[in-house]
C-alpha cells in the first residue's frame, strides 16, 4: 500500500542537531566533572558526596510528586469525560513533563544538572521553558513534509469544533478499475453510520 509520498533519491544531509549533540554531551560531561572536583577539592569529598546524594533523593521526589498530579489529573479528566464534560485546555508548561524533567536532572549526577533541574522547579521558568518548547515543535512540525511523523502528527491535532470523529472512505473513479473477482467484496457499500 502507497501512501502517495513520492520516494526521494537524493542523500539526506545531516542536520546540525545531529552532529552537534555528541560534542555537546562530552562538553556537559567535561564540565560536570570539572566542578565537581572544584567542589570536591574545596569543600572536601564528602560534602560533595552529600551534594550528589541530596539532588538523587530530592529528584525522586520531584519525579514521585509529579506522577502522582499527572495520575489525579488524568483521573479528573476521565470523570469529567463521564459526567460529559469538556476538560479544559492545559497551558504550556502547566503539565507535568518539565517537572518530571527537572526531576530527572536533579537526579543525574552532576552539579551543572542539578542546577538546571531546580531552576526548572521554578514556576515562571517552568511556563516560559514550556511556551519556547511548545512554540518550536508547532513550527517544527508546519514545516514537516508531507507523510512524515510531523504531518501525522499535525493531522492529530486537528479538532471538530463539535469534537465528533466523522468516519468515511475514499472512492476513486478516475481510471479503469481492475476487474474483482467474485465473492470479494464487490459491490454496493453503504455509508457509515454513527
Amino acid at each position: 500500500m502507497t501512501t502517495g509520498v513520492p520516494l526521494s533519491t537524493a542523500p539526506r544531509r545531516r542536520s546540525r542537531a545531529r552532529t552537534f549533540l555528541p560534542l555537546a554531551v562530552a562538553a556537559w560531561l567535561i564540565l560536570e566533572i570539572w566542578l565537581l572536583s572544584l567542589v570536591a577539592g574545596a569543600a572536601g569529598g564528602l560534602t560533595a558526596a552529600a551534594l550528589l546524594a541530596g539532588g538523587i533523593v530530592l529528584g525522586v521526589v520531584v519525579i514521585k510528586r509529579a506522577g502522582r498530579r499527572a495520575f489525579k489529573n488524568l483521573a479528573d479528566t476521565f470523570q469529567q469525560a463521564q459526567q460529559g464534560q469538556q476538560p479544559a485546555p492545559q497551558q504550556p508548561g502547566g503539565g507535568n513533563g518539565l517537572t518530571m524533567l527537572a526531576g530527572l536532572l536533579l537526579m543525574l549526577p552532576g552539579l551543572l544538572s542539578d542546577v538546571v533541574g531546580l531552576l526548572l522547579l521554578v514556576p515562571p521558568v517552568r511556563a516560559w521553558t514550556g511556551r519556547r518548547l511548545s512554540g518550536s515543535l508547532e513550527r517544527k512540525m508546519a514545516t514537516a513534509p508531507a507523510g512524515s511523523f510531523g504531518d501525522a502528527f499535525q493531522q492529530a491535532r486537528i479538532h471538530q469544533p463539535d469534537g465528533k470523529i466523522v468516519q468515511g472512505e475514499v472512492i476513486r473513479e478516475d481510471g479503469q478499475q481492475p476487474p474483482q473477482q467474485p465473492g470479494s467484496d464487490a459491490g454496493y457499500r453503504p455509508p457509515l453510520a454513527p
